[in-house]
């Protein structure tokens, strides 16, 4: 297999990858304090504190952030958690 096809390939396989993700967004509320939204996160997103203290920070000054990336089999029971605990997200 020459350089090319296997640049062609690996494109083709990206473009498979990239078919099959999709993001968890979590949106801003008034009702959940920063500490329950990084606790949650790391508990359900499987996230470090860190990682939870940034998304929860951008969801307060940004209004949403994704929080997760993955196929839709992975994100379905993380985003059903989140709900589940009074957090507003959705899959895109």
């Amino acid at each position: 297999m020459n350089s090319h096809n296997i640049e062609k390939q690996q494109e083709l396989q990206g473009d498979v990858l990239l078919k099959d993700t999709n993001k968890l967004v979590l949106w801003n509320d008034d009702f959940n304090t920063f500490d329950f939204v990084i606790d949650t996160l790391i508990e359900v997103c499987g996230h470090t504190p860190e990682q939870a203290e940034q998304c929860t920070i951008l969801v307060h000054y940004k209004g949403k952030c994704t929080v997760k990336t993955s196929s839709l089999e992975v994100l379905k029971p993380m985003h059903n958690q989140l709900i589940n605990k009074g957090l507003t997200s959705e899959i895109i």
